[in-house]
Parts: C-alpha cells; sequence; structure tokens
C-alpha cells in the first residue's frame, strides 16, 4: 500500500465528511453528524478555520484523518494541540496508518514549539486504549472529561 500523510484541503471535503459519518457511526452514533460537506469545505477554506487537519491517503483514496486545532497550556506557558478525532478506516487498520497520523502531528507540533497533544478516548474502545499506551501516550486516568453545550450555558 502507498501511503502519504498532508494537510487536508477544501477539496478533501466530502471524503473527509464520509469518513466523519464513519466514525460517528463506529462509536455507536449513525446520522449524528450534523455538518455537511460544504460546511468542511468553508471551513478547510477559511482565512482563519476553526480547525486543521492531516488526511492519509492511499491511491487517491482517504483512508483516515486527524482533526486538530490549537489548545493553550498555562502551567507550560507554550500553545498545545488538540485532537478531535483520529480515524482509520477499518480496511486500513493495523497497517501503521494512524501511528503515521499521529508522528506527524507530533512532528507538526515541535515545529510549531506546541507542548503536548491532548486527546480523549472512548473507555469502550480497547483497541484504541491499548493502541495508544502502546506508543508511549499517558492515560490521564485522574482526570475527566466534561462538555458544556453553549444553548444551555446562556
Amino acid at each position: 500500500m502507498t501511503l502519504s500523510i498532508r494537510m487536508a484541503n477544501p477539496d478533501d471535503s466530502h471524503s473527509l465528511w464520509q469518513l466523519i459519518c464513519d466514525l460517528a457511526a463506529f462509536q455507536g452514533h449513525p446520522g449524528a453528524v450534523k455538518t455537511t460537506p460544504q460546511t468542511l469545505r468553508d471551513q478547510l477554506g477559511a482565512l482563519q478555520p476553526p480547525f486543521e487537519c492531516l488526511v492519509a491517503e492511499s491511491n487517491n483514496i482517504l483512508v483516515g484523518f486527524a482533526l486538530f486545532f490549537q489548545s493553550y497550556s498555562t502551567w507550560e506557558g507554550k500553545a498545545g494541540i488538540y485532537l478531535e478525532d483520529l480515524y482509520v478506516c477499518p480496511s486500513t487498520r493495523g497497517l501503521g496508518v494512524g501511528k503515521l497520523l499521529l508522528m506527524k502531528l507530533a512532528d507538526l507540533g515541535a515545529s510549531r514549539g506546541c507542548a503536548r497533544i491532548d486527546w480523549t478516548v472512548l473507555r469502550s474502545n480497547i483497541s484504541a486504549l491499548d493502541f495508544y499506551e502502546k506508543i508511549g501516550a499517558l492515560n490521564l486516568s485522574d482526570w475527566s472529561h466534561f462538555r458544556l453545550p453553549i444553548a444551555q450555558a446562556s
């Protein structure tokens, strides 16, 4: 398999949207994706996009992605990267695609002077937990992840 990792661009919007839908289905939430290919296209082409995305491509087909945005560590006093989603198509799992996406993201973070990459994982996704620990990621089990929808905050 010939594989390349590159930054996503607006032309990737439909394929990226399909991978996002596949991820939602994998996590047990088919039909939950509210974004559209056009929204992704507009955001990827914006002067200040709300996210960046690395894509893994094989034979002109996207087989995985790592969608992320900048975060900040007050303790480190440095920018960081928050990995919102990492997904690899089932047909290419176990071939190193996920690791390559993470290593490319780490290289990008290092070149930007970032302190770290943070992300969350479903506790039920045992294969992902095992994968992350195998590559040396720290499981911060003493932290809990919270979310406050903006509509409920006002």
